[in-house]
């Protein structure tokens, strides 16, 4: 899952769907409450068929990235490759589909590419690559004790 959503100009129920094409709707819905989007899609004028507008015009940035978890609940895939999948959430949001991506990733390989912290925080294991390449890897504790780039740059969101 990329930062970057694409949605196309048909019904949120569509969009979601497009995870799993042969969804049934009670599936779909279920992808949805997972991704924590189903109360707001419930509160759009026509709830699951309301159009999104072409590249999804009629939604926020936040919703629209819930609606490509919504497909990623769906699809369910073996390995997930998450890129900055909650950049559009606030911390509120994060927080809830964390606990969500945690569930899913259960049992699957999972790569997380990330520049908030508390989205990597209870990895495995964590690597810090910057232009030069690998830096550091460890857990979120160990890299902590280390004292270098992550430590530093952890400390440094926790003051903001």
């Amino acid at each position: 899952m990329q930062q970057d959503v694409f949605l196309f100009a048909g019904t949120v129920m569509d969009n979601i769907r497009y995870g799993r094409v042969g969804a049934t709707d009670a599936e779909v819905i279920e992808a949805a409450k997972r991704a924590r989007i189903h109360d707001e899609i419930m509160a759009l004028p026509n709830g699951y068929d309301t159009p999104v507008g072409e590249r999804g015009v009629m939604l926020s940035g936040g919703q629209k990235q819930r609606i490509s978890i919504a497909r990623l609940f769906l699809k369910n895939p073996p390995v997930l490759i998450l890129d900055e999948a909650t950049s559009a959430l606030d911390t509120v949001t994060e927080t809830d589909i964390q606990h969500s991506f945690d569930e899913l990733s259960a049992g699957r390989t999972t790569l997380v590419i990330a520049h908030r912290l508390s989205t990597v925080k209870h990895a495995d294991e964590i690597v810090v690559i910057d232009e030069n390449g690998v830096r550091e890897r460890g857990t979120h504790e160990e890299l902590l004790a280390a004292g270098g780039e992550y430590a530093r740059l952890y400390h440094a969101t926790m003051i903001e």
